[in-house]
């Protein structure tokens, strides 16, 4: 079954347009990994290729809650759960 990754619009340009991808359980780095495969490129566009961690305007949550409140990307994934990938917004005047 695996996990559903919900992808948001800024990123389906790397996923053909496809709204949602499913990852098998584990870590959510695996998971991550996981979709790299799927969509070459998109990884770099969510963790930083230096650090090893989620680039500061990227926001994810596995079943609403935020993974930097959890274990970061050793956060566990499981089947049926929902993981979100949200991009920081900015703005203002």
């Amino acid at each position: 079954m695996g996990a559903v990754v919900k992808i948001p619009t800024p990123l389906r340009r790397v996923t053909n347009g496809e709204a949602s991808a499913i990852v098998l359980g584990g870590s959510l780095r695996d998971g991550l990994n996981e979709l790299e495969t799927q969509f070459p490129g998109l990884k770099e566009r969510i963790v930083d290729a230096n650090s090893g961690e989620l680039h500061r305007f990227v926001n994810i949550y596995v079943n609403g809650e935020d993974v930097r409140f959890l274990q970061g990307l050793l956060t566990t994934v499981n089947d049926g759960d929902e993981i979100s990938i949200v991009p920081a917004v900015a703005g203002g005047s």
